[in-house]
């Protein structure tokens, strides 16, 4: 068999010089279009979170699990089937009121979405 001499292996890739390594606070804190649509849907959710907090009776608010506002619907989000009927009635007097809130809001929906 023939002996393989140095010449035949492949050599390393050529290392090139990178930048200094960034703090990942630093790239965080640039404002891409992907993290911004990622802060602005957080924001909403902190608002709809703090609003139907101070508007929902204190034992429904506790069973809400999320909110989510995206193209004109509000879909808000229970840990059961029995609280999602329960908040579908609460939000018959509270529509007027969130529409008010936020005029581009349209349709309000209720889902199920039990916690992990």
């Amino acid at each position: 068999m023939p002996k393989f001499t140095k010449g035949h292996k492949r050599r390393a890739p050529a290392v090139t010089k990178a930048s200094a390594p960034r703090a990942i606070g630093d790239l965080l804190a640039r404002k891409t279009p992907a993290l911004s649509q990622i802060d602005d849907q957080r924001a909403r959710q902190t608002f709809w979170r703090s609003w139907l907090a101070s508007h929902l009776p204190d034992i429904l608010a506790a069973h809400l699990t999320g909110a989510v506002e995206r193209d004109g619907a509000l879909t808000l989000f229970v840990d059961s089937s029995a609280w999602a009927a329960r908040l579908r009635y609460a939000l018959r007097e509270l529509e007027p009121g969130i529409r008010a809130a936020r005029a581009g809001v349209v349709s309000v929906a209720v889902r199920v979405l039990p916690r992990t």
